[in-house]
């Protein structure tokens, strides 16, 4: 008995491929006027200071002691006491604009984008992955000119793990601000924070100081 003939299979259509317009279309009018931006925010001077710096940060600074990173930094215009503990994938923009006191630390993959002072009080603690971003743009010029902000943490602070602070943040002491939190204002002593944007969670649980303290 001859087989019943098999028919063609045919192979499965592709999806068309979207077409995609130039450029995404616009409103009538745009406010920012990038063109008008200016090129050169800092001075010569600080082109240079940064230029080395960049070259001792990409080599030196990631297989030295941390003792010896303290050191590399304060020849490039930091105050950051001896005791302080700065890993090696440690990101510094200006290390002239960097305070650290006593027995303070910055974590693994921390990115501190100053452009403005930051100032690190004693005995405090910045996680693995934080971002201190001491920077901004002034979104109400059409410009969008650069604004090189500050960033205050106090002592005994711990900054949690992935957590972003923001540029004019003011943290301070006794402090604990949580995991991928967002602080854009002010955190009042002895507070835990958490959140986007961070928000009191609770009071931190001080016990009484001892007579000594200070």
């Amino acid at each position: 008995m001859p087989s019943p003939a098999l028919s063609p299979v045919s192979a499965p259509a592709r999806p068309a491929v979207p077409v995609l317009p130039e450029f995404m279309p616009g409103p009538a009018w745009v406010f920012f006027r990038l063109d008008q931006s200016r090129g050169s925010p800092y001075s010569r001077s600080e082109y240079f200071r940064k230029a080395g710096w960049r070259l001792v940060q990409a080599t030196v600074f990631r297989f030295v002691r941390a003792s010896v990173r303290v050191r590399l930094l304060n020849m490039f215009g930091a105050r950051i006491d001896p005791t302080a503990n700065i890993r090696g994938t440690v990101k510094i923009h200006h290390p002239w604009l960097l305070r650290m006191g006593r027995f303070s630390s910055l974590g693994d993959g921390v990115h501190v984008y100053n452009l403005g002072p930051v100032v690190i009080g004693e005995h405090t603690s910045v996680s693995q992955n934080v971002h201190l971003c001491a920077g901004s743009h002034d979104w109400k010029n059409p410009a969008m000119p650069l604004l090189r902000s500050s960033i205050i943490i106090g002592s005994g602070t711990w900054i949690c793990a992935d957590a972003f602070i923001g540029p004019e943040a003011r943290v301070g002491h006794n402090c604990v601000v949580a995991a991928r939190s967002v602080v854009v204002g002010e955190v009042a002593d002895s507070s835990i924070v958490g959140g986007n944007p961070a928000r009191l969670i609770k009071p931190r649980p001080m016990p009484d100081m001892p007579r000594d303290a200070g």
